[in-house]
């Protein structure tokens, strides 16, 4: 459970400290970790150790210390000399090593029921028992976060996330799968959806800074009670997936500004594909040459204002009001009406929507 690597930086930061040799052993005589050369000459003398009823002993000029987790005998742990304070620093050692089997195991108990949280794998009785024995409290505010990772595979998100969120002992950070990592983090009273919005532009800045420059992000709305987490991470689920549909161009996107992408993504295609063919007559917006979308978007961004759009695109009014003309005859919109420019921005809208789907479903 605990990495070599922090029984590594543990028994370095000892040694740097005592100038007394540590190694970290399983029961097998495997070196785990290990401040000097030779370590694994003293596999036969940790194996007959490991089978014998001492929990310490001296020998061959060295101190060997037992470390269990629940009775269960996990590591042995060698000091290298045999006076009184070599002793003492690997009952310190020994110490240490113990404390972080329980810190590691009770973050594996805590992570694996977060995971099962989200993913509704729990009963409601089940969430408030497991909670309480867990020390996580049920009624403060919480948002879920999905960091969705399109990097290379070398580096690890989950644990450049986790170090960013360091001494944040009160959020939790997990992975369900592979590409993306969950943030539930606890929402102070005066944060709203803006302050959120900020804090993880701020979070993309520093994973940009890690070597993660093509992620997105994507909140779920706050919650007041935590059986309520999952529903906040599956709103996170869809504002990144409406996100990826309709906006793009962010690399942040809250469940809360979705607008009607909200609603388009939950329309069924057959019905998606039945409103394009009864206002189009069988034709799709898409199919308009590049000019003429450009235009159409230019427009719509401008709230239907002629004289601004003209001006932005470089073009007389007059020019836009023949290329506005043109659309109308071929389209029956008039998008200087107000009801027809709402019709063709949804049309818009749901010819990107049925196009994703399409490719998601192969």
């Amino acid at each position: 459970m605990i990495s070599n690597q922090i029984l590594q930086t543990t028994m370095e930061g000892l040694k740097a400290i005592t100038r007394v040799d540590l190694c970290v052993m399983d029961t097998e005589g495997k070196v785990l970790a290990s401040t000097m050369n030779n370590a694994e000459e003293y596999e036969n003398a940790v194996l007959d150790f490991v089978n014998s009823p001492a929990d310490s002993q001296v020998l061959s000029g060295f101190q060997f210390f037992k470390v269990f987790d629940e009775h269960q005998l996990e590591f042995v742990i060698l000091a290298k000399g045999d006076s009184d304070d070599v002793y003492m620093v690997g009952k310190i050692a020994s110490f240490q090593t113990q404390n972080l089997l329980v810190a590691y195991k009770e973050r594996f108990d805590k992570d694996n029921f977060i995971k099962n949280l989200l993913l509704d794998n729990l009963l409601l009785v089940d969430i408030y028992n497991r909670s309480k024995k867990l020390r996580i409290d049920t009624d403060v505010r919480r948002i879920a976060v999905i960091i969705e990772l399109n990097n290379d595979k070398e580096l690890n998100g989950l644990e450049i996330v986790r170090g960013i969120y360091t001494g944040k002992t009160k959020d939790f950070i997990t992975a369900v799968d592979e590409k993306s990592v969950i943030v539930v983090r606890e929402v102070k009273e005066n944060e709203n959806y803006e302050a959120l919005t900020k804090s993880c532009k701020g979070l993309l800045d520093m994973l940009h800074s890690e070597g993660l420059t093509r992620c997105r992000i994507a909140l779920g709305t706050i919650v007041h009670e935590i059986k309520d987490v999952s529903r906040s991470y599956k709103e996170a689920k869809m504002a990144l997936d409406v996100g990826k549909i309709f906006y793009s161009e962010r690399s942040i996107v809250a469940y809360s500004n979705l607008g009607i992408g909200r609603l388009i993504y939950q329309l069924p295609v057959p019905l998606c594909k039945m409103f394009i063919k009864e206002i189009f007559d069988g034709k799709s917006p898409d199919d308009l040459d590049e000019e003429t979308l450009i235009t159409i978007n230019k427009f719509f961004e401008n709230s239907l204002n002629v004289s601004e759009t003209s001006r932005q695109l470089y073009i007389h009014r007059n020019t836009l009001v023949y290329r506005l003309d043109k659309l109308q005859k071929s389209t029956g919109l008039d998008l200087r009406v107000f009801e027809d420019a709402i019709t063709f921005k949804i049309a818009l809208m749901v010819v990107k929507y049925m196009r994703y789907m399409e490719t998601f479903e192969y």
